[in-house]
This record gives structure tokens, sequence and C-alpha cells, in this order.
């Protein structure tokens, strides 16, 4: 049994047969939550607030985790998303950059909860950091109250309709074909439920948006990635080269959002290569002109013609395998006798 602090009186909710108690015990507001309580519409004018937020799902078709940034216009519950690979600032710029390209515009404010990437925890404080994202794109930040996400029901109701109807039955294997499948779902299917005598792509393509900045805001992405084989390191369904004899370690890959290159770099800080971005999902190869010319290097100099060794050949110890045997045990290496009549006697006693 608990109590509720705020009433004052034990809590037996989770005690069995306590329904009647529950009913009997005064109310406390603090720990109802919203379960319960009176609700009533919010008038949302057209283009006046974009609601944001994350949602993530484990084992993604294509492994690890899928990170899908999502933002509905509160008047038309028309939704956007762009999937990421992770929650950071950068990543979360990047989201929001292209959830509102998709919109074509923005809304004059950002609904948010208290995402650690947008308030500052325990306040109601705008980041630092994401202060100038949303001046860069001509908005302000609109915390929701605390322990009150459902101010932001409308995008909160997005997240239970693409879970339901798109995540469930996605076939994607990859981040790109799945960001294509996104889009063609939020454009087709989400944009024609009927609100009315209308359709929410009909509403929202009334709403009155925001004209948005030509380039997005300059983040630097900063992704670890594991060299293959071939020298080549994956970024956004194409393969970037590594000079050889790195295969198997990590690497740092850098992107600044709105640039059209990308740098490869060292755990130690070192440049290993800057490369041109190309289209996600083209499954190209990109490799500068010194990359190629030394991995062919090393792999004709890795290329022999000796015959390999007999796999199964016996191959007793050496003189240097003996004497390093006998450095290991301390003691010089001495022939090993078995004396048959000690072992009767043992096993006459042991009997």
């Amino acid at each position: 049994m608990s109590w509720c602090r705020s009433a004052g009186t034990p809590d037996t909710s989770r005690s069995p047969g306590a329904s009647g108690a529950n009913r009997l015990r005064p109310r406390c507001e603090a720990c109802a939550g919203v379960r319960g309580r009176d609700t009533i519409e919010i008038d949302h004018p057209p283009g006046a607030e974009l609601q944001w937020d994350w949602f993530e799902r484990r084992r993604a078709p294509w492994g690890g985790t899928a990170y899908v940034l999502l933002g509905s216009l509160s008047h038309s519950g028309r939704m956007r998303g762009v999937i990421e690979e992770a929650m950071d600032q950068a990543h979360l710029v990047e989201g929001i950059d292209g959830v509102l390209r998709r919109h074509g515009g923005t809304a004059r404010e950002w609904r948010t909860d208290r995402l650690a990437t947008v308030i500052v925890p325990g306040t109601r404080d705008v980041q630092a950091t994401c202060a100038p994202v949303a001046k860069h794109y001509g908005a302000v930040v609109v915390p929701c109250p605390p322990r009150r996400g459902n101010r932001k029901g409308v995008v909160e109701a997005a997240v239970r309709y693409l879970c339901g109807r798109w995540w469930r039955t996605l076939t994607a294997s990859t981040i790109e074909e799945a960001q294509a499948s996104l889009d063609r779902f939020c454009a087709t299917v989400a944009d024609a439920r009927p609100r009315g005598h209308a359709t929410v792509g009909a509403i929202a393509d009334g709403e009155p948006l925001l004209a948005l900045p030509p380039a997005p805001y300059p983040a630097t992405l900063m992704i670890d990635r594991v060299v293959g084989t071939n020298a080549t390191v994956s970024f956004r369904g194409n393969a970037y080269s590594v000079p050889p004899g790195l295969a198997g370690t990590t690497v740092g890959l850098r992107h600044r959002l709105g640039s059209t290159t990308i740098e490869l770099v060292a755990p130690s800080g070192a440049l290993l290569g800057s490369h041109g971005l190309h289209h996600p999902g083209s499954g190209e190869i990109i490799r500068t002109s010194e990359h190629r010319a030394a991995l062919e290097h090393a792999v004709l100099a890795s290329f022999t013609t000796t015959r390999p060794c007999d796999r199964k050949g016996n191959r007793p110890p050496g003189p240097a395998a003996l004497a390093a045997a006998a450095r290991l045990r301390g003691h010089e290496p001495r022939e090993v006798t078995v004396d048959l009549a000690r072992w009767a006697e043992l096993v006459e006693v042991l009997r």
C-alpha cells in the first residue's frame, strides 16, 4: 500500500479489491493525471501552431532503432516525418528542416514537450543551442506545461496513427526505403483522411505558413562508422572511401547541414578524406583518385603465388619451441616415465 502525498490518505489502487476504497478516498489531482478529467477542444487558428514529437521503434528492419521525428499542423492535422539515426541536437535540426520542407513552410509557434535537446530540464527555458534554430526559421518554441504532454494531442494522435497504419506493415530494408515509404503514406493515405466536408490535405493547403530560408540551419552531424574490408564507410545509402589499412576500425563522419561535402576523420582527429555528397540511396561507391591508387597498390602487393602450407601436416615442436616451453615451466625438460608397479600400489590403497 502506498500513500497519496497530496491527500494524505493511503492509496490502495494497487491492492486486491481496492475499488471501493478508491471511491471513498479524496481525489488527488496531482496523482490522477488526465484520466477521468474533463476535456475541451482547443481552437487552433490556421498556420498558428506546429506540434513536434519523437517516436522510436526498436528492432527496425534494417537493424538498430528507428527514430522518427513527426511534425503535425495543429489546425488541419497534416503530418510529415523524417527518420533519423539518433536523437541528438544535430539530428533534431536535420529532422526539423526535413519536416518543414515537406510541409512547405512553418507555423508561427512550435509546440513541444520538455525534450532535453529543446528545453532546459526542470525549467521552461529553451536550450541555448535550440533558440537560434527556431529564430533561423522565424518560429517561437512554446513548451507544454509540466507533466501535461497531452497539450500536444495532435501529434500524439499522429504517432498512434502512424504506428498502427504504417510502421506495422513496413517492408523496407533500409532507412532510405523507409523514408520514401513514409513520405508516400503521409502524402496519400494520411492526407486523404476526412475532416468534415474536406480532407486533411485540402485543409492544410489553405493554412498560411511562413516561408522557409533557402538553406537549413548549419548544424554539424557527427556519426561513427566502421570501415569495411573495401576501405569504405556507408552513409545514406552510399559508400565513401578512406585510405587502405583501416578495415574494422571506427572513424568519424562529419557533415554540415546545407553543405555538399562530407569529411571522414580518424579517432586522433586527423582528416582522412573529403567527398562530395551524393544522392541518398543511390548505392554508389565514391573514391578519390588517391584512395583508389593506394588501395590498388595494397591489394596487388598482398598477392602471392607461393603454395599455401599443408593445413593437416605433422609439425612436431622444434628445439626453439621446446626451449621456450622449458623457460615457461621454470625447469629443464625431462623425459616422463610411468611406473606401472607404483600405479598398482595406488589402486590397491584406493580399494
